[in-house]
């Protein structure tokens, strides 16, 4: 009897500790009427915000600038706070040129266990480090790593003054797999609508081919009158949701 009690004590334990994603996970449409998680834009406008996580890359990053420059367009990254501390000149360079520049933790963390203490550490640490680096930008949008998000990490997102940004799912371009260049472009140019929030990743890895099916949805862009503009930028101009 002791032994079954004392088991059933451990499974009511871990059931209490363990990170409760599924059960406290809402469906896409209760987060979006909060506002504070998007997903798309609406908006009529022809404009798509793209979007880059897990920079910067001392190698990737600057070829992806050099081609925004190229086509006049701007992106949000979702940069790792060590990896800006590793790499300050291309974070100065990001914001230099006009790019938004927002969270994607400190440490690249994956889950945090509804421990409120470390979530506001990673993102308090990394907003401290964007704001070192550049001499005062203050970001407000956070991105989950993976995209992972619970009412834990939206509750607690709303308190320390950030809005989550996911991603439009018809504009996943998984190029952390290397698909292949002509993949990952016929991904964006096939489902391009007004409002996308696409994703790509410009660390983490090789991206190469990330660099190659850049330049071609930028000409794609440039000849179909779409504009590539910041995350932030996009809702302001939707009027959906005018960031803080």
């Amino acid at each position: 009897m002791k032994t079954f009690i004392y088991l059933i004590s451990i499974f009511i334990y871990i059931l209490s500790n363990c990170d409760s994603v599924e059960a406290s996970r809402k469906s896409r449409q209760e987060y979006e009427k909060t506002g504070h998680v998007i997903w798309d834009i609406k908006t009529n406008e022809k404009m798509v915000a793209l979007t880059f996580d897990d920079g910067p890359n001392p190698v990737y990053t600057p070829q992806i600038l050099d081609l925004l420059a190229r086509y006049n367009a701007k992106a949000t990254f979702f940069v790792i706070g060590s990896e800006a501390d590793r790499n300050p000149s291309i974070i100065k360079r990001e914001y230099r040129e006009g790019h938004e520049i927002a969270l994607h933790t400190y440490h690249h963390v994956y889950n945090f266990h509804s421990n409120k203490a470390e979530f506001k550490y990673e993102l308090k640490k990394e907003a401290n480090t964007i704001k070192r680096i550049t001499g005062g930008y203050n970001p407000s949008l956070y991105r989950p790593v993976a995209g992972r998000i619970n009412d834990f990490i939206v509750q607690n997102s709303i308190k320390n003054g950030y809005t989550v940004i996911m991603w439009s799912w018809h504009q996943d371009t998984r190029d952390w797999e290397s698909p292949g260049t002509n993949i990952i472009i016929n991904q964006v140019i096939s489902n391009t609508r007004p409002g996308d929030i696409i994703i790509f990743h410009d660390s983490g890895g090789e991206r190469k081919q990330t660099v190659k099916a850049l330049k071609k949805i930028l000409e794609f862009y440039n000849k179909t009158g779409y504009k590539c503009v910041t995350v932030s930028e996009m809702l302001f101009r939707s009027k959906s949701i005018i960031p803080q």
